[in-house]
């Protein structure tokens, strides 16, 4: 993942949402409460006319739907396709740094309203910039909307959809994680073993990403409670052991939603 922070970061991105939360507003009654449907706009990337060439058929869409749909059950909070354009664009298909190569894109084609997801589905992304191996997505944080509306949005590999044959990473966690970071979250490693970690409290610090999907979960931060969170849509961990958010999680979700997306 290519959405990367430093603490600084973190730091005054957590004092700007506590200084601008917005409360929710108690519905008169359950059936008066209201479950938002976030509209998505998928703007498939394509080297060539083929599925190769990241030309997707939109069973690809509807399966990853489908996917992060079940994950955001707990939100109340769906997600519901909008729109499905393909463009033929080779240079926009691999060569996406983060996220500076990415503005033409996203400045051609990005639905600018804080209350839709924009996602792009490329072909290849650059290393981190701190880290080896392959990034296989990116992601906008919600409180950077209002200074830079035209980024908003998450952009994957097409390998990581459902289906796709990245190999351990192709059933969808990919997005879910993704749009984790859209709606606010950070990484369950974020910080390491230091507070605030992630800000979140029933998430178990974590002192490194996880990776593969270990038998027994490691305590990498023998100081602190519980162990590392390797089956959390927030860490690194396969597909396969990419399992759920906390309840914690869901909840910081929905105030971030709620108070800089509006929904």
């Amino acid at each position: 993942c290519g959405s990367e922070v430093t603490a600084n970061d973190v730091l005054l991105a957590e004092a700007h949402f506590r200084e601008h939360l917005v409360l929710p507003h108690k519905a008169a009654s359950a059936s008066a409460a209201v479950s938002p449907v976030v509209p998505v706009y998928w703007n498939v990337i394509c080297d060539t006319n083929t599925l190769e060439g990241g030309c997707i058929p939109d069973t690809y869409i509807e399966n990853q739907l489908a996917v992060l749909n079940q994950a955001f059950v707990a939100t109340g909070i769906s997600f519901q396709s909008a729109n499905i354009s393909r463009w033929l664009e080779p240079a926009w298909f691999t060569l996406l740094s983060i996220p500076a190569d990415a503005a033409p894109m996203k400045q051609s084609l990005a639905v600018r309203n804080p209350d839709v997801l924009n996602v792009y589905i490329v072909g290849g992304l650059p290393k981190p910039p701190t880290g080896t191996g392959t990034t296989l997505g990116y992601s906008s944080f919600p409180w950077d909307y209002a200074t830079d509306p035209i980024s908003d949005g998450v952009v994957v590999i097409f390998p990581t959809l459902p289906g796709g044959g990245f190999a351990k990473q192709d059933l969808g966690a990919n997005l879910i994680h993704e749009v984790g970071h859209w709606s606010g979250l950070w990484h369950t490693f974020q910080g390491g073993c230091t507070s605030p970690g992630d800000s979140v409290s029933d998430t178990p610090a974590e002192a490194a990403p996880s990776s593969g999907c270990p038998t027994v979960a490691p305590d990498s931060c023998p100081g602190d409670p519980g162990l590392d969170p390797i089956h959390n849509f927030m860490d690194y961990s396969d597909d396969t052991c990419r399992t759920q958010f906390t309840l914690g999680q869901v909840s910081r979700m929905r105030d971030m939603l709620r108070t800089y997306r509006g929904i």
